[in-house]
């Protein structure tokens, strides 16, 4: 099992971004602020030295600490965490989860904990 403490990730309202004007407009692009919790992810399993699962199916369990006391879809949580874990190499592609809970503690933070297990091989 791998077990990563990393930042909270951001909404998907300020992962993304759509410009409408321009020679990216109605293109759908990674904001700065999703770029930055990229590279934060990235140091963070660079200094867990935590390896890749590589093609490997997994189940992901999420412990999200939230920063603050504000109301939070967890639906959201995992599209942003997700795609920085396959950007830093955790994985080949999110597509390899076959199960992931959610679940919000008690304890506040601006965190989350992310347990990932790998699944045996289809038989």
């Amino acid at each position: 099992m791998i077990e990563l403490t990393l930042p909270f990730p951001p909404s998907l309202n300020r992962y993304y971004r759509s410009p409408n004007t321009g020679p990216l407009a109605g293109r759908t692009l990674i904001s700065q602020e999703g770029r930055q919790y990229r590279k934060d992810v990235d140091n963070c399993l660079t200094l867990a030295r935590t390896h890749s699962v590589g093609f490997r199916r997994v189940k992901v369990d999420i412990e999200a600490r939230m920063p603050d006391r504000r109301t939070r879809d967890l639906d959201n949580l995992p599209k942003a965490l997700f795609d920085a874990l396959t950007h830093a190499g955790l994985w080949y592609d999110d597509s390899q989860i076959d199960d992931y809970r959610v679940w919000r503690s008690p304890v506040m933070g601006g965190l989350v904990i992310v347990r990932v297990e790998l699944l045996e091989a289809p038989t």
